[in-house]
């Protein structure tokens, strides 16, 4: 077990492959965090629920329901513990989806073994500095938008809307800096924990994501203004000129 890691910090892998699940458990004890391991949804589940891991590991050919309907159910129990998808499934459609339906990372079969653990160092220690802010101040405001990071709430025109992890802390990160450009490069960090190729694909899928659910497409409200080349504003108004080019 290496210094400074969590003993208590349980990472739960999911995969069918029962030789794959126990190299991981392995990968994922030697790096100082508590295994839980399932090769079905139902007993993930069932541990998700006991033991509240925080960080999944989770491959999108289960049985007898795939992936994507556990990282549904997942987030149904919670909109802040990390989720990295483990898959030999390389299509970009595949990768779209999985990150729109909540995932915070997806990770293409075959892996480095380093890259994973620094991957799930990397949301751990993400998770670990959200977990410790104080919200200063206590509730952000921009337009009708209002976020209390303490209660990790968002109202906008007074209506509650549910945001995930990924699609809180870009918020967050975003209203602390209304009306200031934030470039990419500290959004990806803020986001995933890291700059890399795939970490940039979060962060454009989540800003897609997050722009859908603020009603953020059209001509009538706009609160997430793309700067091209340098990265994103949010306007204190709803008005802003969008961007069609990608971060």
């Amino acid at each position: 077990m290496e210094n400074g890691a969590r003993p208590h910090s349980g990472i739960l892998v999911v995969d069918d492959d029962r030789e794959l699940v126990e190299l991981l458990a392995f990968l994922v004890e030697q790096a100082g965090f508590a295994p839980l391991t399932a090769t079905e949804p139902v007993s993930a589940l069932e541990l998700f629920d006991k033991e509240s891991p925080s960080l999944v590991v989770i491959d999108l050919n289960l049985q007898p329901w795939d992936g994507f309907e556990l990282l549904v159910e997942i987030r149904r129990r919670s909109d802040t513990v990390s989720v990295i998808v483990l898959t030999g499934r390389n299509s970009e459609d595949d990768k779209v989806r999985a990150l729109e339906t909540g995932a915070d990372d997806y990770v293409v079969k075959p892996f480095g073994h380093r890259e994973l653990i620094a991957r799930i160092r990397a949301h751990s220690r993400r998770a670990e500095r959200d977990h410790d802010i104080v919200p200063t101040p206590a509730v952000l405001e921009a337009g009708p938008l209002r976020l209390d990071p303490a209660e990790r709430t968002l109202l906008m025109d007074g209506e509650l809307l549910r945001l995930t992890g990924t699609e809180f802390r870009l918020l967050h990160y975003l209203m602390r800096n209304k009306d200031a450009v934030v470039p990419t490069a500290a959004l990806v960090k803020r986001v995933s924990g890291y700059d890399d190729p795939p970490a940039r694909e979060v962060l454009r899928v989540t800003v897609h994501r997050l722009r859908r659910k603020l009603g953020d497409d059209g001509p009538q409200r706009r609160f997430i203004q793309t700067v091209p080349g340098v990265g994103l504003k949010l306007q204190s108004s709803e008005r802003g000129q969008l961007s069609e080019r990608s971060l």
